[in-house]
């Protein structure tokens, strides 16, 4: 199937490279439009409890969330010359901007000023039901909200997360204008060829643009987060970098065994191409593993890395074999004018190679050792939600949170809110006795009435503990086990993140679930055997292990947090699913790459031994490549100022060193070592339905004479 692909591909390469062009450019162009359709929202569980009771006290109690918190700060907030300038700006702001507001001096509210009269809040709900029309509503106040000669801090939930967008977009230009021009350095350096290296550039290229436009569309009727862009363009990049870096890399090694251009596309295709649909397919899975989460914004990173993966891996299949074929042997122009011929074997890896053919257990057991070492912390660890930290330490809304929270306890982040609706008339002894009850649950700071209409009574219960804490989430779940004549109702910040960890972390056998079945198929269909693909999924498994627990040493205990600028933190459980996905999909990756040049190998009729060193030598230089690569596109988002990003752009460092290096270089052909020839063996019924799938490699004598005919 690869190899008729192949032919077609060469014979029609114009074609192919006119229509490939035209479509991804011109999706990609009208995608840039998606820019100004991405939101911050989608963190809850829409069927959550915490969810309903948001939903309860909006539509029944008309009660809408704050969007935007202003703190003005005077010697004394009562003199009447700050009263008179903060309400005058106050009554200045457009009704079509503010659907309502409440501050100090209007409402007389003495739980809106701190105790010392230095510090007063306004709240403003702004006009709009969807996420743009109230950063629309924002923009229009956000110039007039500052009081001549009094200290405004404005913070709140739009603020917040037009600060984390702004961040997000500009960081995403930064990583790109970091780790386009360093890639390409990178690649002349290892292809030793201008041309050749500005091929797989080419690729990520349209990869990126080519999910903007899926993105786009998606967006018209689906919420899209604003992170799904930066997993698009990190997965697109560093995708497309790795498939064409085997790719091109392959189609030389053709052309350098005496083929000609047409056969060595040909033959390109039908290995290092199957190689890539194989390996695509597997991270595309991995990714549509987050789909099961019922959180909006784990599903927008869905959409992100499966359009950008999928794209790379078809331009990898249709536009880069057709320039190939049109380039030829002048895909080797522009060289380095120090470029030597390369060696047959890199003695480097051959070195490795025979060490580990030698002593294979001299290299599984210290570094299983050092993997399930690197594990442990993983054990400890602890879930919470996106907030105002994930900006960093200065940031202005950052510090108008928390000054919210040091002051305003009641109206910070750490707050239940407790719905009981009863079956008629409010019950004031119940009510009384469900308060009484409620302040003996431990956590809870106090209990206070703040709203109620027909059957349905709304209370307030600031926690004494972080919204993340496991007091927080015991006192939740405290207060939802209270016995009451009316129904219990929990929600407030702390539930919303207490539900949304369950949410994530009920669905994570499912997840599991998707990317165990999806690995020992589809690796089961290209390698045919048994256990190949068993291994390749407990390597994932270790190596994955190892990479959140060196993410839990860091981003949770604080281990070298100072040195990357973060604020030590619960991770964030969607955070850890997305880098499980990621990871575990570019394990294969690897995986795939390096066994299908052992399968080659053994199948062209190499001993066990020499399979497994044939493929070693000949794939690891690529995959150390490949890793570097992608390591340096992850790096620059590392950079971002955002910490959810910073602990993506880690991890995916952490995870590519371990895996790309410790696993796939010294770990997997060790063990294949230990396995003998049983690592190729298959049940016959197994093995017979494997052959009627045709998906195996073309590398005997026959396949080659039969690849000639196609």
């Amino acid at each position: 199937m690869f190899a008729s692909w192949g032919s077609v591909i060469h014979r029609r390469r114009w074609v192919v490279l006119v229509t490939t062009l035209v479509v991804t450019l011109g999706g990609g162009l009208w995608g840039l439009g998606v820019f100004d359709k991405l939101t911050q929202g989608g963190y809850e569980d829409p069927a959550s409890e915490s969810s309903q009771v948001n939903q309860i006290i909006e539509d029944e109690l008309g009660q809408k969330p704050a969007d935007v918190v202003v703190l003005y700060r005077a010697p004394n907030v009562d003199d009447p010359a700050v009263a008179d300038k903060v309400t005058a700006t106050l009554d200045a702001l457009p009704s079509s901007a503010v659907a309502a507001r409440v501050d100090y001096w209007s409402a007389k509210a003495p739980a809106l000023a701190n105790a010392d009269k230095t510090l007063a809040m306004a709240t403003i709900t702004l006009a709009g039901d969807t996420f743009d029309a109230r950063q629309d509503a924002f923009a229009a106040i956000e110039d007039a909200l500052p009081v001549p000669g009094v200290q405004t801090q404005v913070g709140g939930k739009v603020p917040t997360e037009q600060a984390m967008t702004a961040r997000s977009n500009a960081d995403l230009a930064v990583a790109e204008a970091i780790s386009l021009p360093v890639t390409l350095i990178l690649l002349v350096l290892i292809f030793g060829s201008l041309v050749a290296a500005s091929l797989p550039v080419l690729v990520g290229a349209m990869a990126i643009l080519g999910s903007l436009g899926v993105l786009r569309l998606l967006s018209l009727g689906l919420e899209v987060n604003t992170f799904a862009v930066n997993v698009a363009t990190l997965l697109g990049l560093g995708m497309a970098i790795d498939y064409g870096l085997f790719t091109v890399g392959r189609f030389r090694e053709e052309l350098a065994g005496g083929r000609t251009p047409a056969e060595a596309v040909r033959r390109t295709v039908a290995t290092a191409g199957r190689t890539v649909a194989f390996s695509a397919t597997l991270l595309v899975i991995a990714l549509a593993g987050l789909l099961v989460f019922p959180m909006d914004f784990l599903k927008s990173m869905a959409y992100g890395g499966m359009s950008a993966v999928a794209i790379a891996a078809v331009v990898s299949l249709t536009l880069l074999p057709a320039l190939l074929g049109i380039l030829g042997h002048r895909v080797d122009k522009l060289s380095l004018p120090w470029r030597r011929a390369e060696r047959t074997e890199p003695r480097l890896l051959g070195r490795v190679a025979d060490a580990v053919m030698r002593r294979p257990l001299l290299f599984v057991i210290p570094i299983v050792a050092v993997l399930v070492l690197l594990a442990l912390p993983f054990g400890n660890a602890r879930f919470g939600g996106a907030d105002e930290r994930q900006l960093p330490p200065g940031d202005p809304h950052r510090a108008t949170a928390e000054a919210i929270a040091d002051n305003f306890p009641a109206a910070g982040n750490d707050t239940a809110k407790i719905v009981l609706r009863f079956p008629g008339t409010p019950d004031e002894a119940a009510i009384g006795s469900f308060v009484t009850a409620a302040k003996q649950v431990p956590g809870v700071a106090d209990v206070a009435p703040s709203g109620a209409r027909d059957n349905v009574v709304l209370l307030t219960a600031p926690l004494s503990g972080e919204s993340s804490s496991p007091e927080a989430r015991a006192a939740i779940d405290g207060l939802r086990a209270l016995p009451s004549s009316a129904q219990v109702l929990v929600g407030g910040y702390p539930a919303l993140v207490a539900d949304s960890v369950s949410g994530i972390v009920d669905r994570v056998p499912w997840m599991v679930g998707i990317l165990v079945l999806a690995t020992l198929v589809l690796m089961f269909l290209a390698f045919g055997s048994v256990l190949l693909p068993v291994k390749a999924v407990v390597m994932s498994a270790l190596s994955l292990s190892a990479t959140f627990g060196v993410l839990v040493f860091v981003f949770q205990e604080g281990h070298g947090a100072g040195l990357l600028d973060v604020t030590p933190q619960p991770a964030q459980a969607g955070m850890m699913v997305l880098i499980g996905a990621v990871v575990f999909g570019l394990s294969t990756d690897y995986e795939t790459f390096l066994l299908a040049r052992m399968v080659e190998a053994r199948h062209s009729g190499l001993s066990t031994q020499d399979a497994i060193r044939t493929g070693l030598v000949r794939t690891g230089r690529m995959i150390t490549a490949a890793a570097l690569l992608l390591g340096v596109v992850t790096g620059a988002f590392g950079m971002s100022s955002l910490q959810s990003m910073r602990f993506i752009g880690l991890g995916m460092i952490i995870a590519l060193f371990l895996d790309a290096t410790i696993v796939r270089m010294l770990l997997v052909p060790a063990i294949l070592r230990l396995f003998g020839d049983a690592a190729w063996w298959a049940p016959g019924p197994l093995r017979r339905l494997q052959e009627r799938a045709g998906l195996s490699e073309l590398e005997s004598p026959e396949d080659d004479r039969e690849l000639e005919r196609v």
